[in-house]
């Protein structure tokens, strides 16, 4: 074949590979739509990045004043950034941006009654989560949006929501005179009690439930040292385990500690029997003796703060025809004892924008695809967060627990292709949830055989011990 055969040739290869690459661009690129986000959190806020990089026009509506204007609450749990939160970030180049604000735990510090405190590493060399302030992030995420284009509508309340032709209607209050916005797609991003979703389910076929759990959450704080260090271990998520509650501490930039005390609503030791300073500090004194000193204003924070509850949050389905789609916590409230809530939302909006540029102007394939992926995973996150609480409350305190994962993480380190920890499957792996819990079940059931054996507290790191857990898998 002569060189003018061959150049031919390869003109005509080069040619088609142009095409086919412009063919399949062409098809991920969507028309541009005029969209309304409800809800100016976190979720919300990156939902309107990434719409935005596909060329939509996205406008943020949210009840509450904008949140770089206004104090605090005191009523917000740090937030635990994992693999899953990190990848989504990472999809809009904004992972180094956020990391920048975050501290990375490598570690939980135990804080056992009559022990010294010791460590539990969280998976192998170099795994973390990272303590973020939820605040902090959210005026973080909103100043991102709003370069990315997003308009933001504070202080603007929506009352209701017409669904078949995307339209919301806003006003001062549920009687005044409300304004009308036409949009082409709606997402509710709106949180557990979403007026979005609670309009979808006055429609026939919708599935919804919601569990509260009988431990409410108190906010408290531990400050910096004089200097602005930190007081306790800054790379450590701190856990005082008491068995049916708990007080758990999250590292700030700042040197303090966000502190959380779950505590049942009702009980001998409970919110309810807890409502005088003095009962307030003999409380701490007798549960807590090792840290009470340090929670600065430790009486004021306890009755100046609200004490929130928790809710599991259920429901399906998540859109309504190519109009209207929910998205996080409006989909799937849980609770927050896996850290796992704001790292499953952020989840929802990488699958979401997978199928985005998979059908590219197809939304009926788009949502169709979004919601039957992302509903087993939800439902999955739920139950091992209500589990988890379970753990950390009291069976972190386990000699039992202790050795079985001891057991668990010698295993892993001998076959790490037969074994990963349930915990690290969901928080430093992106597998899909549902496959954690499963996998996480099987395992479960392997260990309660293993930790009948005779004398496993002599034998635990046997060769034969290792090799009956072989033998089940």
């Amino acid at each position: 074949m002569d060189d003018s055969v061959k150049g031919c040739i390869r003109v005509k290869f080069l040619i088609l590979v142009v095409q086919q690459n412009f063919t399949s661009s062409h098809l991920m690129v969507q028309t541009p739509k005029n969209i309304a986000i409800i809800g100016s959190g976190l979720v919300g806020s990156l939902l309107a990045i990434y719409l935005r990089k596909q060329g939509h026009s996205i406008t943020v509506f949210d009840r509450r004043p904008d949140i770089r204007t206004v104090e605090f609450s005191g009523r917000s749990i740090n937030l635990a950034m994992s693999n899953r939160g990190w990848r989504s970030l990472r999809k809009v180049g904004l992972e180094e941006t956020i990391k920048e604000i975050a501290i990375p735990m490598d570690k939980r510090a135990m804080h056992v009654v009559d022990k010294p405190m010791y460590f539990q590493s969280y998976g192998k060399e170099g795994e973390a989560i990272w303590s973020i302030s939820r605040g902090i992030l959210n005026r973080k995420m909103i100043d991102l949006a709003e370069q990315a284009g997003t308009v933001f509508q504070f202080n603007e309340k929506v009352w209701d929501v017409n669904l078949p032709e995307a339209k919301i209607y806003t006003g001062e209050s549920e009687k005044s005179e409300w304004k009308e916005y036409e949009f082409d797609m709606i997402f509710g991003c709106d949180g557990a009690f979403s007026r979005v979703r609670h309009k979808m389910q006055r429609r026939s076929r919708f599935d919804y439930s919601q569990d509260f759990i009988d431990v409410g959450y108190k906010e408290l704080t531990i400050p910096p040292n004089a200097d602005g260090t930190h007081k306790l271990d800054k790379n450590s998520f701190h856990i005082w385990p008491r068995g049916n509650f708990m007080l758990i501490a999250l590292p700030n930039l700042d040197g303090s500690f966000t502190c959380t005390l779950f505590l049942p609503f009702e009980g001998e030791v409970s919110f309810d029997n807890i409502t005088t300073e003095k009962e307030a500090k003999q409380f701490f004194k007798t549960y807590f003796p090792n840290v009470r000193k340090e929670i600065e204003d430790l009486t004021g924070d306890f009755f100046r703060n609200p004490t929130s509850a928790m809710v599991t949050m259920k429901c399906y389905p998540w859109t309504y025809w190519n109009k209207v789609a929910l998205v996080g916590d409006s989909a799937h409230a849980i609770v927050p004892f896996y850290g796992q809530g704001m790292n499953a939302g952020f989840e929802d909006i990488f699958v979401l924008n997978e199928q985005i540029e998979k059908f590219g102007d197809d939304w009926d394939a788009i949502f169709e695809h979004y919601q039957k992926l992302r509903k087993p995973n939800a439902d999955a996150i739920a139950e091992l967060s209500y589990r988890n609480f379970v753990e950390m409350s009291s069976k972190t305190a386990d000699p039992k627990f202790l050795l079985q994962k001891k057991i668990e993480k010698r295993f892993t380190e001998r076959h790490p292709e037969k074994w990963i920890p349930v915990y690290s499957r969901v928080t430093f792996s992106d597998r899909p949830y549902s496959e954690a819990l499963e996998i996480g079940d099987r395992q479960e059931a392997i260990m309660k055989n293993i930790m009948q054996t005779p004398n496993i507290e002599e034998n635990w790191d046997s060769l034969e011990v290792e090799e009956q857990i072989l033998s089940y898998l």
